[in-house]
């Protein structure tokens, strides 16, 4: 009697919890603003075109850095310097629409738990034109690597990932993940670990979908700030710096939140103020 009595008390906790979880779950939030970028990744021509161009525009640039008429007009320390690539990872030369696809149908916005599931599936596909590009880079010995923000403890998935992906020359020593400082923070800046690939080797080019890939000055700048610094650097485009388009998140969309952390619907209120009209 007294073990029935354990166990139906087991059972009303075990349904209590239950109610409990069900009720303080996280309603889905609507996320449809996002179906137009993720469709444009996913089914639109143009956009491979564009990452086409991308990667074209890069390998002329990289045989033009081989030849050695150009090499005269680098300072002295680097003419003996080797080669490098620096590119960031996702939106540059790894698909993650698929994640993105999948918040829009659950209503779940960016969360790591998703964002580190995914990853752990190793299922991004190539951009197009990346793996026939860095390639080529490898097989003429460039070192390529690949600076992202993902965490640390996506490394292996990472490297997992660009090898199932196709890429060449993928290993630990050149996929640079984001760290943490001494309190446990994030370090999102790319710039310390750029320095570190410049310290052995002349970065030849530079490749990414965010501003923040190429210079910390685009970092945490209002949208006003941003146009201006990529007008400043309107020489290095398409030159040392080369962009891949990702209408579907980034910083551009960060600036005009302000950086500030919003609710879903506080997001929608300010992107329908920041369209310009006539």
């Amino acid at each position: 009697m007294r073990n029935k009595a354990y166990f139906s008390t087991l059972l009303l906790l075990a349904l209590a919890l239950a109610t409990y979880s069900q009720s303080t779950a996280k309603a889905p939030e609507n996320l449809d603003y996002q179906v137009p970028a993720v469709l444009y990744q996913q089914k639109a021509a143009e956009y491979r075109a564009l990452a086409y161009q991308a990667f074209n525009i890069a390998r002329l640039r990289l045989d033009a850095d081989l030849d050695p008429k150009n090499a005269k007009m680098l300072p002295k320390e680097q003419r003996e310097m080797p080669r490098a690539i620096i590119v960031d990872v996702d939106e540059t030369v790894l698909d993650n629409s698929p994640s993105q696809a999948r918040a829009i149908k659950t209503g779940r916005p960016f969360n790591m738990e998703d964002w580190y599931a995914w990853g752990e599936m190793r299922k991004a596909k190539p951009i197009a034109g990346a793996v026939e590009f860095l390639n080529y880079a490898v097989s003429i010995g460039v070192k390529i690597f690949y600076v992202s923000n993902r965490d640390e403890v996506q490394k292996q998935a990472t490297i997992d990932n660009l090898i199932s992906a196709g890429f060449r020359d993928v290993g630990p020593e050149n996929v640079l993940l984001r760290q943490k400082d001494a309190q446990g923070n994030n370090i999102s800046t790319k710039t310390p670990r750029r320095d570190l690939v410049g310290a052995k080797f002349r970065i030849v080019l530079l490749m990414g979908d965010n501003l923040d890939d190429f210079s910390d000055v685009f970092e945490r700048k209002p949208v006003a700030a941003r146009f201006f610094e990529t007008d400043r650097y309107r020489d290095e485009w398409g030159k040392r710096w080369i962009v891949l388009p990702n209408a579907m998140y980034g910083t551009w969309e960060n600036a005009i939140y302000e950086y500030s952390r919003l609710t879903e619907a506080q997001k929608a209120e300010i992107r329908a103020k920041a369209l310009e009209m006539p």
